[in-house]
């Protein structure tokens, strides 16, 4: 059940400032993350530091009015590179355990259309260290199989880092360098970019055979520690080597199965030895087994190279590598070449005719071919010739050449193909020579030159050859060069001539050609030729989708445009209102081309007209809609951001009231707004507090204000906005009101930090202590915190209310120290008073400590006030007058002590000009706390005792 309140307005004012608040966006970016730096490079570069795997969280802060819209980018490394594809529209951009290949610049984009965008970026530098690696070597004119004394060995360290490592090289816990070892150098080769450090043993002496430890380090930035990677030289160190137990080329039948052993012959530390193969990985059901490697049951598609790699980091890998060659043969083709001389492309007698036979063979220059005539074996004569390797033909071709063409050589010619000896069947091909064999030609059929189908339907481009024999066609793209073939090759060859398309798509229109192949037929130029496909679809219209407003009784033109369809013309167009038919509009004279847009036009905007009108446009093959909202609706009110200082806090009764500022959205576009109607809920409750605010003429730009009152603290609401005008009521808009502390320089005024809200009032944590204060309440605390130490709630009494405190615990130690500073004030008077309450209870407590930092000339710590001890389970109040004499900040400082039951919390701090009550307050005085038999504070309700309830709905 849900109760609405509905209030009138009493007493609170209303406030509408005449100028125009639109303003251009602006951004600015700042880190909520894990960052180990953020710091300025190079005048006015942001370099945002953090470690690999930790989480990245940028904030863009935006002003200007309307809200902007946020949209974030990055570029590889600098601002020359494109932008990636994906960008985040938020504000806050986070990353999940970020690597290495995400660093680089990030673009926040801030705008609302007023105005140019704002653009702002920083760099964010992800920081790495990998595992080390070391390796060994001699110089070439020293390798002798073993490293033998008066020998010089380098030993290599490589690492990945960022920023750059720095290395350190042992000798057993021996720290190495120049100045301590004449027998040892340390230097970076060229081009390593410092990742990189060799130590060079000069003529071996027996104290260099030991352990050698390389230590690299990037000193500790962002909390990586070092690394290290330990290498034991001996007299018998020595780098891999290898034999295969098969040839380097081995060849296979299909079927059997393979095993290649790979034999270490040298190498200490014992190597380690890898197979792979190329290209690929290896075969399915392959077995590589330390050096062994088997393949069961070999395939032709087994065929490559295998590699055998052994590594031990002492010199250079050994690799030995076996060429796998599994006999096999496939696509036996022929041609028929008329003689060249005589540039002919026909078969004449007395010319010369070359046929040639060839097929795809694994190892190729095996294949062995045979020709026969009319079933008999082709003898060799002057006029007939049998060649191999035709420079003018693919490799490994064989060429049956026949010298002065008499009708007696007229018959049928039979090329086989085969791996003597071998379990592999043989291949052949036939060809027929007579006074009919002619060269090929290529048309379309009647009526197929131009093919038209519906998108997603299949299509067929067909051409016909003809000829003896007919050889396969060829297909590609005319218009589109680049483009390939729906099959993704850039040629498809049919058998038929015919290309089959399944689901075609609008991209798929165009210009396909057709070709005869040059091979099983003719070796001459390819005959051509074209067809046109074209791909019918439905319209697309714009607008799809339109809001449009206008005032009562004012008309309204609605036009839906044809953006683009096949065939590109309106066949026919309905309106429907709210899902009924319209009659047809009066006609429109047009242009002798088919129209591309069709209008409805209302004369005037009524309650009855107003709503939803849909035009449905068809173009034979399909049809598309726009869709109009037709209304008089006021637009939604815009919320202003940029309030400063929106939180007004009532120390007292714990409750904050909040300034709510608002612009119409084109109040112009529509009748007047009469009234808003407000509501005000809070998260996580069911009630909402309804308010009628009544108001004047509202122009574009104009700023509205209203104050929220006694809200809760430190609790959220949700805010709901309804313009009403003559029509009724408008789009609402709605936003969350959060609590926060005003950050204010001191003033007369009351300026109470309670810590409700997550900025604690601008306080920041020191970077230079050991630990943090912590926020919390009496809801957030640990369950499982220690005894007898802390408070159970703020000054306040509530569970809501947060309070600072230091947690003592492990792995605190005694003396460490927790400081919390606050936002730098420019001093206005001589004379402040510092007031706050202080909770220090437990057996343990160290001490509490008031500094001041003067920022006059440099920082300046001074202490102002202490405390040291347990003060019992009570809240406390202390009054410390101060004397800056310039700006300065003022620093809590939190000491533990010689146990875990010293936890110490502060809350209420309060700065005010002048001097502190002349009644000084004794530190040991109890201030009374609920709970302890004192009264509690009140638990006003929302709106005050002024507002008067005149209705209520229940539902």
């Amino acid at each position: 059940m849900e109760v609405t309140c509905l209030l009138l307005l009493v007493l609170l004012p209303f406030h509408c400032r005449g100028q125009g608040v639109y303003a251009p966006a602006q951004a600015q970016i700042v880190h909520a993350g894990q960052a180990c730096v953020v710091k300025e490079d190079n005048i006015s570069e942001r370099v945002y530091t953090i470690r690999e795997g930790d989480i990245l969280v940028l904030q863009c802060l935006v002003t200007g009015h309307p809200r902007p819209q946020v949209r974030w980018t990055k570029t590889a490394g600098s601002a020359s590179d494109k932008f990636q594809e994906t960008s985040v529209f938020n504000e806050t951009l986070r990353i999940e355990r970020i690597a290495r290949t995400q660093g680089g610049r990030y673009y926040c984009k801030a705008e609302n259309g007023v105005g140019v965008p704002a653009i702002k970026s920083i760099r964010v530098d992800v920081q790495y260290l990998d595992e080390p690696v070391l390796t060994v070597h001699q110089t070439v004119s020293d390798v002798r199989g073993n490293f033998y004394q008066e020998k010089t060995v380098f030993l290599r360290c490589t690492v990945n880092s960022n920023p750059p490592a720095r290395f350190i090289w042992k000798r057993g816990s021996d720290t190495l360098s120049h100045s301590q070892d004449n027998g040892v150098d340390i230097y970076e080769p060229l081009y390593t970019q410092g990742e990189t450090k060799v130590l060079k043993l000069k003529n071996l002496r027996p104290q260099d055979y030991a352990s050698y430890t390389c230590q690299v380090s990037v000193r500790n930035v962002c909390g990586i520690p070092d690394k290290a990677i330990t290498f034991r030289l001996t007299n018998t160190t020595a780098p891999p080597a290898l034999k295969l137990s098969v040839n380097e080329t081995l060849v296979v039948n299909p079927g059997e199965n393979v095993t290649v052993q790979c034999l270490l012959t040298g190498g200490d530390p014992l190597p380690q030895l890898q197979w792979s193969h190329g290209p690929g990985p290896l075969p399915l059901g392959a077995l590589a087994q330390g050096g062994t490697l088997s393949i069961p049951s070999v395939q032709a598609r087994d065929s490559g190279y295998y590699n055998c790699t052994a590594t031990n980091n002492v010199g250079n890998p050994a690799k030995k590598t076996v060429n796998l060659l599994v006999r096999s043969m496939k696509n036996a083709t022929f041609q028929i070449t008329p003689d060249v001389i005589k540039e002919s492309e026909n078969i004449q007698l007395g010319q010369d005719l070359k046929l040639s036979c060839h097929v795809d063979a694994v190892p190729q220059e095996k294949v062995t071919y045979q020709w026969f005539k009319n079933g008999k074996p082709a003898r060799m004569s002057k006029r007939l010739l049998v060649t191999r390797n035709d420079p003018e033909l693919p490799a490994v071709t064989s060429s049956l050449e026949l010298i002065d063409l008499h009708f007696s050589d007229y018959g049928t010619y039979l090329c086989v193909a085969s791996f003597p000896g071998a379990p592999v069947p043989d291949l052949s091909v036939e060809v027929n020579i007579s006074s009919e064999t002619v060269p090929p030609t290529i048309s379309v059929p009647k009526g197929r030159a131009v093919v038209t189908v519906r998108e997603g339907s299949p299509a067929e481009l067909q051409c016909e050859v003809r000829g003896k024999p007919r050889p396969p066609v060829l297909w590609s793209r005319v218009d589109k060069e680049a483009a390939l073939l729906p099959s993704g090759l850039p040629l498809e060859e049919t058998p038929d001539g015919k290309l089959r398309l399944e689901r075609v798509s609008r991209d798929m229109s165009g210009t396909y050609r057709c070709q005869t192949a040059r091979y099983n037929g003719f070796n001459v130029r390819p005959r051509e030729a074209q067809v046109q496909l074209n791909v019918q679809f439905p319209p697309e219209v714009e607008p799809s989708s339109q809001d449009v407003r206008q005032a009562l009784g004012r008309p309204v033109l609605l036009r839906c445009s044809l953006l683009r369809g096949s065939p590109q013309r309106i066949a026919s167009a309905v309106w429907r209102f709210k899902g009924q038919l319209l009659p047809p509009p009066p006609a429109v004279p047009v242009p002798a081309e088919a129209p591309d847009h069709s209008e409805l036009r209302l004369d005037a905007v009524t309650r009855d007209s107003s709503g939803s009108y849909e035009c449905s446009v068809s173009n034979d093959v399909g049809s598309a809609a726009c869709l109009f909202q037709v209304s008089a609706k006021a637009y939604s009110p815009e919320f202003y951001f940029d309030t400063p200082n929106p939180t007004r806090s009532h120390k007292l009764s714990k409750n904050y009231s909040y300034v709510l500022q608002w612009t119409q959205r084109e109040p112009d576009a529509v009748d007047p707004v009469l009234n808003y109607r407000l509501s005000v809920r809070q998260l996580n409750q069911h009630n909402a507090v309804v308010k009628a605010i009544p108001v004047r003429r509202v122009e574009k730009g104009q700023l509205l204000e209203y104050i929220l009152t006694d809200l809760r603290v430190p609790h959220s609401y949700e805010v709901r906005l309804t313009p009403y005008t003559t029509f009724g009521a408008g789009d609402m808009a709605s936003r969350i009101i959060h609590y926060m502390e005003p950050i204010n320089s001191p003033n007369l005024s009351d300026n109470t930090c309670h810590f409700e809200d997550e900025k604690i009032c601008g306080y920041t944590q020191d970077l230079t202590d050991n630990f943090d204060w912590t926020r919390q309440n009496a809801l957030t605390q640990n369950p499982k915190r220690s005894p007898n130490t802390g408070p159970p709630t703020d000054i306040s009494g509530t569970p809501e209310g947060y309070y600072m405190f230091i947690e003592t615990s492990r792995p605190r130690e005694l003396g460490d120290r927790a400081r919390l500073v606050s936002p730098l004030y420019n001093a206005s008077a001589k004379f402040y008073c510092v007031s706050f309450f202080y909770h220090m209870y437990g057996k343990h407590i160290g001490s509490l400590n008031l500094l001041v930092r003067s920022r006059n000339k440099g920082a300046l710590d001074t202490h102002a006030w202490s405390l040291s001890g347990n003060k019992g389970n009570v809240w406390q109040q202390a009054h410390v007058p101060i004397n800056p004499g310039g700006p300065f900040q003022i620093i809590f400082e939190g000491v533990r002590g010689s146990g875990y039951l010293g936890d110490i919390a502060i809350d209420d701090v309060t700065l005010k000009k002048g001097e502190c009550p002349r009644k000084q307050m004794d530190p040991n005085k109890v201030v009374v706390m609920p709970g302890s038999g004192a009264p509690r504070r009140p638990c006003p309700q929302l709106w005050g005792p002024m507002a008067i309830f005149i209705l209520a709905l229940q539902r």
